[in-house]
């Protein structure tokens, strides 16, 4: 008989795409979040036979609830929510039958969830591997997590992971606090930390852009990036989160989450190899080195706003402080604008321009590298006139994809230059549809890969970095307002203005 030999690296990636026999445990199970994004999200991992055989999904909430009207609410929701349409009923079914529901009233009822778990794990054969999904508001976090440990839900012979959904805190200290009780339940490799920014496939690709070319990491520095902006701009309003929005405002909402990640991976070195432990100490240097905005300067590198009423698409949206359940006397921003520096070798004295806000334009999240001009003019000033300076621009959402801009000739008579742009947009490239955030998260969430997910350090440089600007905005009355439909206040034009720099229109 012939052997069959086996390439063990092929082998070893087969055998890492699919997770080992588990449990997801979803607290908040009957939640917007896990009807939106998580069960879609499950399901099309199911669709794609990404989930093992012996899987199952057990909701808990606080409303009682069969596992029959549980499975059909969560049908509903996926048939509305779901990135692929129409629903697979044949896939739908069999996913179904894997789902659960135990209703956790009070602290008694994580018995009942208790043992549920394990006739699940009796059922199914899932080994008592657990991964437990915090899809709750923050503050339940804490009385969560103590349940799982008190109850002991972690079990006594599979691995046991948490998914702690941000904000992580509301502040440095708070933040320690609830890793102190996170840490009372779970070890740190146990601990994912989810930013769902990260599983978008276009911010994955600033690593591979950077790290698998040989042509962008040399001039990935100093001495060839004038500046770097990173936009993240949003139409709405705050909709049903008003309540939350109050609390947070952007900054803990966007800026010390989102963006400072997006700002790490931009600015960080190139990692050993790409494994969590590698990719996030190297995030972590950057977060350490950004330069404190000290009070003093606020004025010069900090700016904050609040959304007033205006047309979006030519509809009329009226201001925040007009929104229920807003307070009319309202300080929390909704517009922040930051001039940051990362105080390293590779990015002394370039600023890092960053903004995000709500009723902007439009929606558009991008990271746009702008290149120095070239050093002499071998061109007339007439010929040049449409030249721009060179941009890499990564667009995140809505229409993934990278840009190159460069000069070229106009095909006329004489030389006439104009900036052009090279454009790979994913959906044209590859043809296929790219996975949902969450579906990139879970399923390594489920592997065991904290890769694309923030470690303890890294949040607390984050809200050592925020905490300054927040502390000082307390106590300085009313941001300034601006119409809905413009790019923010005249203040975060001149942040740029004042280095002869201005904001790209996304």
């Amino acid at each position: 008989m012939a052997t069959t030999v086996v390439n063990p690296l092929r082998e070893g990636l087969r055998l890492a795409r699919t997770p080992e026999p588990s449990t997801i445990v979803i607290f908040g199970g009957s939640g917007d979040l896990a009807q939106r994004k998580l069960l879609p999200a499950l399901y099309n991992l199911a669709l794609q036979r990404l989930l093992p055989a012996a899987f199952a999904v057990v909701g808990a909430a606080r409303q009682p609830m069969t596992d029959d009207r549980f499975r059909a609410e969560l049908r509903d929701a996926v048939a509305r929510h779901s990135r692929t349409k129409p629903l697979n009923e044949e896939v739908w079914k069999s996913f179904a039958e894997h789902i659960h529901f135990v209703a956790t009233p009070n602290d008694a009822a994580y018995d009942d969830l208790r043992r549920r778990l394990d006739d699940v794990d009796r059922e199914l054969g899932t080994h008592a591997n657990r991964l437990f999904y915090l899809a709750t508001p923050p503050p339940a976090y804490a009385a969560i997590i103590e349940a799982i440990g008190a109850h002991g839900l972690r079990g006594e012979t599979g691995w046991a992971r948490v998914v702690v959904e941000k904000p992580f805190g509301r502040d440095l200290a708070t933040a320690m606090k609830l890793t102190e009780i996170v840490h009372s339940v779970f070890r740190e490799d146990e601990v994912f930390r989810i930013d769902h920014y990260l599983g978008k496939e276009t911010v994955q690709n600033i690593l591979v852009l950077r790290f698998a070319n040989g042509i962008f990491e040399p001039v990935w520095n100093r001495q060839y990036v004038d500046h770097v902006q990173i936009t993240v701009a949003e139409s709405l309003g705050v909709e049903e989160r008003a309540g939350y929005y109050e609390q947070a405002g952007a900054m803990r909402d966007i800026v010390q989450n989102h963006l400072l990640q997006l700002l790490a991976l931009v600015a960080m070195e190139p990692p050993a190899a790409f494994d969590d432990r590698a990719v996030r100490d190297e995030k972590v240097k950057v977060l350490r080195a950004l330069r404190p905005i000290r009070r003093e300067e606020m004025a010069e590198r900090a700016v904050r706003g609040q959304y007033d009423a205006g047309f979006i698409e030519g509809t009329r949206v009226v201001g925040y402080r007009q929104e229920p359940d807003v307070a009319r006397t309202s300080s929390t921003e909704t517009f922040v604008a930051l001039k940051c520096f990362v105080d390293n070798w590779r990015w002394e004295g370039t600023p890092f321009y960053v903004r995000t806000g709500k009723r902007l334009p439009k929606r558009s999240t991008e990271i746009a590298i702008q290149f120095r001009i070239a050093p002499h003019r071998v061109f007339s000033r007439e010929a040049s006139a449409g030249l721009e300076p060179n941009a890499l621009v990564l667009r995140i959402q809505p229409d993934e994809g990278i840009s190159l801009k460069f000069g070229a000739k106009v095909p006329v008579q004489g030389i006439r230059i104009r900036s052009v742009n090279m454009d790979f947009v994913y959906g044209a490239s590859f043809m296929v549809d790219a996975p949902d955030a969450y579906e990139t998260l879970i399923l390594d969430a489920l592997r065991g890969d904290a890769t694309l997910f923030t470690r303890r350090d890294e949040v607390e440089q984050q809200w050592t970095f925020v905490d300054p600007i927040i502390d000082a905005w307390s106590n300085a009355g009313a941001p300034p307002r601006y119409e809905a439909g413009s790019w923010g206040p005249a203040e975060a034009d001149r942040i740029v203005e004042r280095d002869g720099r201005e904001w790209r229109k996304p």
